[in-house]
């Protein structure tokens, strides 16, 4: 599966500390293989990847691609 990345996602992933960098790339692969499909609540039509305690990654799935939309660092950025 093709990683798609949204401007916003872009800009959010640059702007973390490398260390978090790294566990989001290895969630990234991760998700290639085998897309994990946690729906988010309320209805909304996306998915969402636990990174660590806090962190997360909004997607959703469209054919053999994977549409990357956000990726929070911390719980209170997610909850907006």
């Amino acid at each position: 599966m093709a990683l798609v990345f949204s401007g916003d996602a872009k800009k959010e992933l640059e702007s973390l500390p490398q260390d978090l960098i790294v566990r989001f790339m290895r969630h990234f692969e991760k998700m290639q293989e085998t897309p994990p499909r946690k729906h988010l609540k309320h209805g909304i039509p996306c998915h969402v990847e636990k990174v660590t305690k806090q962190a997360r990654i909004v997607y959703a799935l469209e054919g053999e691609d994977i549409y990357i939309f956000h990726c929070f660092k911390g719980h209170k950025e997610y909850e907006r």
